[in-house]
């Protein structure tokens, strides 16, 4: 296809969708089977039950399950459902599903639909060949689904396809979690009893239970499908392996909340549509930084429920992007030379009563309780900031953290000029006046008011307190939010134990707001190394960083045995999130991923020279040739070509250049192959193939300046970004 006619190709509109006059109120949550929905169709002591189980974690008996599948699948079939899947999640970091069908034969040539509560409580998926980390052998195929009550089942749509999606745990034979739900409701159990222990320390006996609340913004791009298909690195590695940088990229910062294009627009409301039916709070859209990069993001959720929902996002604007004839792309880093994409998750934890324990309170008490909370989870990073950083490290990710970018892989926390200053009054016992009309009462008469933070929010701190929430921005956005989630839920749990023995233990002879005033004096000492408030990209801050002793991480090969250190497993197994055999299993199973992300980039690269790059820049070097010969032909040998012979050199020695470097490329992932120690192999490749690649993707897009545009195979970056 002509550049013209692609320009034309991707001009098309495309609209589809209800009709726009019915509110989104009406519609909402339509295609889950939620609360809502069971308290109409449920039986009250049903329901009942189902509550208690939701919110109390009550065993679930199978003749309820009996009745809820009953009339789950009623209600299933009369939306057009004819299967039924368990939902789940496995390590693979997308979604996984077997589809059965409601029909049971009662006769020959006779059947009817059945559904039943063994069936809607537990599932048998192959596990074989899912990634298990050595939990499961080849052979042993056996894998349980697991109904997760406390997230709603719901309908999804494919093509004609129906099917009835219950959210799941997924488990081994012998009971490990081979999944990444089943560590995150541990981890929700476990960060609930120990902030309700402390809760209850401070006086606060009424909570009965807390739960973490995050609100993911995932960032994406999008071009249009004619290109995508154009190039196999997209397909295949998700990414741009090669690519000269257009000659306007982001420098004009006209992208960032501009008008939204109305193929876009179009695009992002069939997006919300089908999410507001599964009950999703999308709120706000708009264009990010880089061209063709966008951000959606939702209204905070209970941590399981966001965790899913940001699952069913993922696979909605991939899905809806098809049918406007575009391609989402979700990979930290599509294109060199502009901004990645990333998805900031913001994390804090509610009472079951709905309160917000990193907000403010209006008392003295309330505000006691804001700094407990506030100051056990810094120190929870302060202690595993390597943990952290590890439980986002992928291969694509390191384009990010890696690289300085948004944010970088030193994790610290931002706190704001104001609020570091209370705790700089706290930790000297000074007196504090305030400076507006906001102010945090403790209390105590050495310490009666202090000005709440007003603080400017800073885009470059990977973990950032924004007012009433922390914004934990390193997890890239292809990744799900679960086990960055689970490592948050789990540090801070401990974090709050350790707190809650040494206000025990300071309470001898004072009132509590005293006691905990003087442990937090010594917390706050601890934790002013993991406290940052200025440009985290700066050189001089990766200097200090270092002098500070934090940990510094920048590729996934360097981060990753953070997991399976003695201090991590320890952690992990005290709360019982995740058993030694299961995370070094999630150690090992990261690592796998990143060897495989790395060959499959060597290999694919590889294909696009030998298969595009060399014969382009052959054929238009054959071109070049004659154009030569004849032209001296026609003038004489007194005309001068320098110039056209320098051209044709340059081409003929990258192309040569390009051929070397790729065959270095594969003989090294050929020596490479059955190496034993795979962290050893996993540094190898990135020290030695990485850089050869980075040299090889250099060759090839300077060679992409010098090709002719018609001639050259591969859509450009300016097409790819600036048309859609």
């Amino acid at each position: 296809m002509k550049k013209k006619e692609k320009i034309v190709a991707a001009e098309r509109e495309y609209r589809v969708g209800r009709d726009k006059t019915v509110p989104v109120s009406d519609y909402y949550g339509e295609d889950t089977f939620n609360l809502k929905v069971m308290r109409v169709k449920l039986p009250k002591e049903t329901y009942n039950k189902i509550l208690d189980a939701v919110h109390d974690n009550a065993v679930l008996d199978l003749e309820t399950a009996d009745i809820v599948a009953q009339t789950m699948k009623e209600w299933a079939i009369a939306k057009g459902a004819t299967h039924f899947a368990h939902w789940f999640q496995p390590m693979t970091g997308s979604t996984a599903e077997k589809h059965d069908a409601f029909i049971d034969p009662v006769r020959p040539g006779e059947v009817i639909e059945r559904f039943s509560g063994k069936q809607l409580v537990q599932g048998e998926p192959d596990a074989s060949s899912f990634p298990s980390g050595g939990i499961r052998a080849t052979f042993e195929a056996r894998g349980y689904t697991a109904w997760d009550i406390s997230s709603p089942a719901f309908i999804r749509r494919n093509g004609i396809a129906t099917t009835l999606c219950i959210p799941s745990a997924f488990i081994s034979y012998n009971g490990e979690a081979l999944d990444k739900k089943t560590p995150l409701l541990r981890s929700n159990k476990a960060v609930s009893e120990a902030a309700v222990r402390i809760l209850n320390l401070l006086g606060n006996r009424e909570v009965k239970g807390v739960y973490s609340t995050l609100g993911p913004e995932q960032e994406y791009f999008l071009i249009d499908k004619d290109y995508y298909y154009k190039r196999q690195d997209l397909v295949l590695c998700g990414r741009a392996l090669v690519g000269a940088p257009p000659a306007k990229g982001q420098e004009l910062e006209d992208q960032y909340f501009g008008s939204i294009k109305e193929r876009i627009s179009s695009y992002m409301h069939d997006v919300e549509e089908e999410l507001f039916k599964l009950g999703i709070p999308a709120k706000t859209r708009h264009n990010e930084v880089a061209p063709s990069q966008y951000e959606l993001a939702p209204v905070f959720e209970e941590a399981n429920l966001a965790v899913d929902h940001n699952q069913i996002v993922m696979d909605t604007l991939k899905a809806v992007a098809r049918r406007h004839h575009l391609a989402c792309l979700l990979h930290e880093k599509p294109f060199a030379g502009i901004n990645g994409s990333g998805k900031h998750l913001n994390w804090s934890l509610s009472d079951n009563r709905g309160n917000n324990l990193l907000n403010p309170g209006t008392t003295p008490q309330g505000n006691i309780q804001f700094l407990v909370f506030l100051i056990a989870t810094v120190r929870a990073v302060m202690r595993h900031a390597d943990i952290l950083r590890a439980s986002v490290a992928s291969y694509g990710n390191d384009h990010r953290l890696g690289a300085n970018e948004a944010p970088p892989a030193i994790i610290s926390v931002f706190l704001g000029e104001h609020l570091t200053r209370i705790l700089e009054d706290i930790e000297r016992g000074r007196v504090t006046k305030a400076t507006d009309h906001s102010i945090i009462d403790l209390g105590v008469s050495t310490l009666p008011i202090l000005s709440k933070d007003n603080t400017d929010r800073n885009r470059t701190s990977p973990f950032a307190f924004t007012g009433n929430k922390f914004e934990f921005r390193a997890v890239g956005s292809s990744q799900s939010i679960s086990f960055p989630a689970t490592v948050i839920n789990t540090i801070v749990a401990e974090s709050l134990d350790d707190l809650a023995g040494k206000i025990k233990a300071s309470l001898k002879g004072k009132g509590v707001n005293q006691a905990v005033l003087d442990v937090l004096k010594k917390e706050i000492r601890e934790i002013k190394p993991i406290l940052f408030n200025g440009d985290n990209y700066s050189p001089a801050w990766e200097k200090e960083a270092t002098r500070r002793g934090l940990p510094n991480a920048k590729t996934t090969p360097e981060a990753l045995p953070a997991l399976v250190t003695e201090k991590a497993l320890a952690l992990f197994e005290r709360y019982r999130v995740l058993s030694p055999v299961e995370l070094k299993s999630r150690y090992t199973i990261y690592l796998e991923r990143y060897i495989k992300d790395l060959e499959i980039e060597a290999k694919c690269l590889h294909n696009l020279c030998m298969e595009h790059v060399i014969p382009a820049a052959t054929a238009y070097q054959a071109t070049l040739a004659t154009a030569l010969t004849r032209t001296r032909e026609a003038l004489g040998k007194g005309v001068d070509l320098r110039v056209q012979e320098t051209l044709l050199r340059d081409i003929v020695e990258l192309v040569g250049r390009i051929y070397h470097k790729d065959r270095d490329i594969m003989d090294a992932l050929k020596k490479a192959e059955g190496h034993g120690d795979e962290q050893e192999r996993a540094g190898t490749l990135y020290r030695e193939e990485k850089l050869r690649m980075n040299e090889l993707r250099d060759c090839v897009d300077a060679l992409e300046s010098l090709v002719d545009d018609e001639v050259w195979p591969l859509p450009a970056f300016w097409e790819m970004l600036f048309i859609n």
